[in-house]
């Protein structure tokens, strides 16, 4: 059973986690499968980095294919979101990719507004085809080995 103390508190900006720590405190088993898709389909391990952000401050875990950002995940015990950005370039593309995808994502999707950066979308991984669906939103961005 992961410790439920604030993330923060548990690991202040002095004190970067483990990859254990991470397993342990999100205690969900999407994110080892996440993990190990992103490094066979990209190379990317995770990285992490500390923010002092409001909305998400501490230790973020982050994942790159060389300079390209793939997705930022933050966890929280039993609970895994992954922030990925689908580019104005690939919204045409998208809109044919969430015919496959789940209604969580697709909904998600609609309602995440659109700028001229992109679509911020914060995906919560509460199943195996939401992670399917993230997996192939990924693609949009950079294509898998």
């Amino acid at each position: 059973m992961p410790d439920t103390k604030n993330w923060t508190q548990l690991f202040p900006m002095d004190r970067k986690p483990s990859v254990e720590e991470l397993d342990q405190y999100a205690d969900n088993p999407l994110w080892p499968e996440l993990r190990q898709y992103l490094k066979d389909a990209y190379g990317a391990e995770p990285r992490m980095d500390y923010s002092r952000c409001g909305l998400e401050p501490g230790w973020n875990v982050k994942f790159k294919k060389g300079s390209k950002a793939l997705a930022t995940v933050y966890l929280r015990p039993g609970y895994v979101t992954a922030m990925v950005s689908v580019a104005p370039k690939d919204e045409d593309a998208a809109e044919g990719v969430l015919l496959t995808c789940t209604e969580y994502t697709r909904t998600l999707y609609r309602n995440t507004a659109s700028s001229k950066m992109g679509r911020w979308l914060m995906i919560d991984l509460t199943s195996p085809e939401v992670l399917e669906d993230l997996k192939a939103l990924l693609a949009l961005r950079v294509k898998p080995r």
